[in-house]
This record gives structure tokens, sequence and C-alpha cells, in this order.
């Protein structure tokens, strides 16, 4: 009886894992580095980005300036980024992270553009640093 007892504590013991999440593939901790690009000719301000869970607001910048690093738990190649452009506030905004795999641990840019076709958006760009 104490045989079958400690067979069953030391299979109980090896099937605990560290996930809270259950079957999310989303990592518990990370050091994912996002830093924003402002690849336009315009300044942008008021600069927000929310990855997944956690909006995190950024400097503002001017044209053709990158921001500092910043840390992201959970980040994707996409994200909602809102900004303003002359007091004007533009949305990137992703439908959803479907299918999509977490970044790995690492630095990373979002480079951002504003189109200039009949309505300006903004589009995003994901470099690796």
């Amino acid at each position: 009886m104490k045989k079958i007892f400690f067979v069953f504590v030391i299979g109980v013991l090896f099937s605990c894992s560290n996930d809270t999440n259950g079957d999310s593939p989303i990592p518990q901790t990370s050091s994912v580095q996002i830093r924003i690009q402002n690849a336009s000719p315009y300044k942008f301000e008021n600069i927000i980005v929310n990855t997944y869970d956690k909006a995190t607001n950024f400097e503002n910048l001017n044209s053709n300036q990158k921001s500092t690093f910043k840390t992201f738990d959970v980040a994707y190649g996409y994200a909602f980024v809102q900004l303003q452009i002359s007091g004007k506030t533009y949305t990137y905004q992703p439908i959803d992270y479907v299918g999509e795999t977490p970044l790995v641990n690492g630095n990373y840019t979002y480079k951002i553009t504003v189109t200039s076709n009949s309505y300006q958006e903004l589009s995003l760009e994901l470099i690796k640093d």
C-alpha cells in the first residue's frame, strides 16, 4: 500500500506545471522590449500601444525618431496603436491575435508610417533588432 501511495505522490508531483493559464500559449514571463519608430514626416504625440492586455504610453516622437524601449510581458508582431498628429487621432486596430505566436524574448521595433492615399491611416511593420 505504501508503494502505491508513493508512486501516486511522485506522479502528481511530476505532472504539475507553472502554467497558470491552462491551455493558453501565452508565456508567463518574458523580456520582450519594444520601441516605436516614427517613419513619417509628422510629429507623433500621445502614443499609446496595447500589445495584448497592457496599454503603454510612449514619449512624443518627431519625424524619423525612435523611442526608448519598453518592457512587455506579452507582445505580438502587431499591436493596437493610437496617436495624435496635429491634434487629430489616428488608430491602428488589429482585429484579434487568433493563430498568432507571441514574440520571443528580444528587442523589437514597431515601425509606424502614415499612408498618403485619399484618407490617411497608420501602418505598422515589425522589425527585429
